[in-house]
């Protein structure tokens, strides 16, 4: 296994202009990473010409690899017209991938708001969406890109339907990057759940959330609601509510031996966070 960060962790740090992509390869670099996961759009302008090749120079420099190109996608639209340009859009972003030289992708399926994430519509969605992440992966595959839903967005999130999606592509290179924590979203049990979709990953998002019951409302900013109205907040690795230690057994123990990437989310100061996120990652996998 590899354990590294994704650039959406330091998105803050980004924003206030502390860091640009560049400087924070070498950031993830000297904090002890071994590889960085690109997000595009938060992080950095994909477009801009010229910056992939620096930034596979710079990751070359730095000494960790360019794990995954993650980003956003939505095949629920509201036509054929609507799902093709899509499809299109992400083939194109496919390229980019493939130019980065990654071997991972992830684009998300398709998100609906929470009072629409009914088990009638998931079965309604299901086929229509697999058909457009199976067009994409087979596509990624000339690059020998393997793509991934990841457990997000509510509609897609609970260990059964990603499984159920994954299944009806069937396509080798069609897997899920398993995020620890985002089937709380969903009210799912986190050991439960990594237990059950371990066999289907080809990427591991590491994180963790404080959670509080919808009969315990938290006061202040920065939660936000599960489908069943409870509440979460992102936090640093190993200081929330999340079941680490038993999840970075399960990862070990199934023989996974690819990229785990620290995903912070959180209000603390993010340099600070990503920094700890990182220790206390490898410290669960080293004694696991």
């Amino acid at each position: 296994m590899k354990i590294g960060l994704s650039s959406y962790s330091l998105s803050r740090a980004i924003a206030k202009g502390e860091l640009g992509i560049l400087e924070a390869i070498d950031w993830v670099a000297n904090a002890g990473g071994e590889h960085i996961e690109l997000v595009p759009g938060a992080t950095w302008d994909s477009h801009t010409p010229g910056l992939v090749e620096k930034i596979v120079a710079r990751a070359k420099e730095a000494g960790i690899d360019l794990s995954s190109y993650t980003i956003g996608a939505n095949f629920i639209q509201p036509d054929d017209a609507a799902r093709a340009k899509e499809v299109a859009r992400i083939k194109a972003e496919v390229d980019i991938a493939g130019a980065l030289g990654v071997k991972f992708m992830r684009y998300d399926a398709g998100s609906r708001p929470i009072p629409e994430t009914s088990l009638e519509n998931f079965e309604k969605d299901l086929p229509v969406v697999a058909d457009c992440c199976r067009e994409v992966a087979a596509y990624a595959a000339k690059y020998g890109i393997t793509c991934s839903v990841e457990n997000h967005g509510y509609h897609f999130q609970n260990c059964e339907r990603v499984r159920r999606l994954v299944n009806m592509v069937n396509l080798p290179n069609y897997r899920t990057t398993l995020d620890v924590g985002n089937f709380m979203c969903a009210d799912g049990d986190s050991v439960a759940s990594v237990r059950s979709n371990i066999d289907i990953a080809s990427f591991i998002h590491f994180k963790d959330f404080f959670r509080r019951t919808a009969g315990n409302p938290p006061l202040g900013e920065g939660w936000m609601r599960t489908r069943a109205g409870h509440y979460l907040r992102a936090t640093v690795i190993g200081h929330g509510s999340v079941e680490l230690v038993p999840i970075a057994k399960i990862i070990k123990e199934s023989g996974y031996d690819g990229y785990i990437s620290v995903e912070f989310e959180g209000k603390e100061d993010c340099l600070w966070a990503c920094k700890v996120s990182l220790d206390n990652a490898k410290k669960l996998f080293a004694e696991a």
